[in-house]
């Protein structure tokens, strides 16, 4: 079951990483009309739900540039950056190296009972490390159907 999920996110990481390259710096930052957020702050929310998933509610070090957790948390938007946010270039190195390091790091540990229960604001619990990863994977790729979303609506602004 270990390749397979293993296996799962790296075609859903692979479809971030092919998306994140056809994206321009430009058509990146554009916020369509009714929507909250870029394509950008989609792509770097990515790693930074990814990270407090998997690594967080395992209580181990979380290593993400502390810039993603200021510009991606959940609740921020780019309204609120008051500086340069991180790189097209810089959150596709992030997302490449978190998938290296979630493979390193959690190989033979994916049915690890997570020190606690996790439970989102939805209700739903995970118990373990898979069920944590494979749920990063099922956010990341609604996130993937945001970007296509705004970069359609952003294509007719421009």
């Amino acid at each position: 079951m270990e390749k397979t999920i293993f296996h799962h996110m790296d075609t859903v990481r692979g479809i971030t990483e092919q998306t994140i390259q056809r994206i321009g710096e430009q058509i990146a930052d554009v916020v369509p009309d009714g929507f909250n957020n870029n394509i950008r702050w989609n792509l770097g929310h990515i790693p930074v739900v990814q990270e407090a998933l998997v690594f967080g509610t395992l209580g181990e070090k979380q290593a993400l540039p502390e810039a993603f957790s200021e510009y991606f948390r959940p609740g921020s938007k780019p309204a609120d950056w008051t500086s340069e946010p991180p790189t097209l270039e810089e959150i596709a190195t992030v997302l490449s190296n978190q998938k290296l390091r979630i493979r390193e790091a959690l190989q033979g540990r994916l049915e690890e009972t997570l020190p606690k229960p996790f439970t989102l604001p939805a209700g739903i619990t995970f118990q373990t490390v898979s069920e944590t990863l494979l749920f990063s994977c099922v956010h990341e790729g609604f996130h993937i159907e945001a970007i296509k979303r705004i970069y359609r609506f952003a294509k007719r602004q421009k």
